[in-house]
């Protein structure tokens, strides 16, 4: 036999499988509006096992492991294509829905934002990205700029929620679930960390020197070569120069933007000092009300799933079911609990798409806790 016989044989098989996979996808479809009219759960683990285990029977022991992988897969689409019909009508799909079809407003060019720091910080450069007019208001620490918004002061606030060097801001996404605000756009700010001190100090003069931790982390490589200064974390890069700018002993410099060197009428003791030359930080413009204005094509989710194998496998072949491409996986430990995980995911999915309430709505039953941060755009 040539290749393109066994080619045409695959062919035919395909072509079965097709018609038979529309066949059984009909009887899930019978079968979800009896559990609907019944109010009877979507998920059935117990007939899961009892089809695992009759399929194993049937393959032979080469082919059984690749078999239940098959048939785990064909499950979680089964219950995807129920939860369609079904998620309609849960809170959260009828929200999102609300918030789709409502008549789009564009994103404001004015606002009062909050800001963590001081002027020249690199949330003050985002939210001046992000609006044409923002009237900034600042804080001295994240929480800090959550609680503007959520207490009405603030109908915007701006945060670091990760960096192309240093990874993620563990404490904004805990400030996101323990606080009720969501994200409505993003955008991304280029980083370039300059060396200041106060007017007249020289390099070699520095005994200490002061910045954000994730500054700090931004320029290891740096730092790692100056001997004898002592590295102090602050709240804020804006805020270290604001502090050093007043040191009358000229004995310590900041990590801060360029923006600072005028504000604060620094001296720049060393430019750049970054590890990498494409050094971004991705800022979150947060809102207290959820608002999906248009363009929104990312949504961000945290996830905590049950400790069992498998379970994180059939939620990622939920995103793989609906087309959705999932551009950030990432997972943090639970405190407290041994070897458990929380995870957290950027999705790209259209809002228009008719599969997005539906893929949500879905995931909010998949997991022991769920939390939706919102849907929006990134400007680059």
């Amino acid at each position: 036999m040539e290749l393109s016989d066994y080619r045409k044989q695959i062919d035919s098989i395909d072509d079965d499988i097709c018609r038979l996979f529309q066949k059984r996808m009909e009887v899930v479809n019978a079968i979800g509006e009896f559990k609907r009219e019944n109010e009877i759960p979507v998920n059935a683990s117990s007939r899961e096992r009892e089809v695992l285990a009759r399929i194993s029977k049937q393959l032979p022991e080469n082919l059984e492991g690749f078999g239940r992988v098959l048939y785990r897969s064909i499950f979680d689409v089964s219950k995807a294509y129920e939860a369609m019909y079904k998620e309609k009508d849960s809170p959260l799909y009828k929200a999102l829905s609300n918030l789709i079809n409502a008549d789009p407003a564009p994103f404001p060019n004015r606002a009062v934002v909050a800001c963590q720091g001081r002027e020249g910080a690199y949330s003050q450069i985002a939210a001046e990205k992000l609006f044409e007019v923002p009237e900034i208001m600042f804080n001295n620490t994240f929480e800090g700029v959550i609680r503007m918004v959520t207490d009405g002061l603030c109908e915007y606030g701006i945060l670091p929620i990760e960096n192309s060097t240093a990874g993620s801001v563990n404490e904004i996404y805990d400030l996101l679930i323990k606080y009720n605000v969501h994200i409505v756009r993003s955008t991304r700010v280029r980083v370039d960390h300059q060396l200041l001190a106060a007017k007249g100090a020289k390099l070699k003069d520095i005994k200490t020197i002061y910045s954000h931790p994730q500054a700090i982390n931004q320029c290891s490589h740096y730092l790692s070569n100056l001997k004898g200064v002592e590295i102090i974390p602050f709240d804020n890069t804006a805020m270290a120069a604001q502090r050093v700018s007043k040191d009358a002993t000229r004995t310590s410099a900041s990590i801060s933007s360029k923006s600072c060197i005028d504000l604060y009428n620094m001296e720049v003791l060393a430019q750049d000092i970054q590890n990498f030359d494409s050094n971004h930080t991705r800022f979150i413009c947060i809102a207290k009300d959820a608002r999906i204005y248009p363009g929104a094509n990312r949504t961000s989710i945290m996830m905590v799933v049950s400790h069992k194998p498998g379970t994180l496998f059939s939620v990622l072949s939920k995103f793989n079911a609906t087309g959705a491409n999932l551009v950030k996986l990432e997972s943090r430990p639970i405190p407290g609990r041994d070897f458990e995980f929380m995870f957290y995911f950027d999705i790209e999915l259209s809002i228009y798409d008719k599969k997005f309430a539906s893929l949500i709505s879905e995931l909010d039953h998949c997991g022991e806790q769920f939390k939706y941060f919102g849907t929006y755009q990134e400007i680059i």
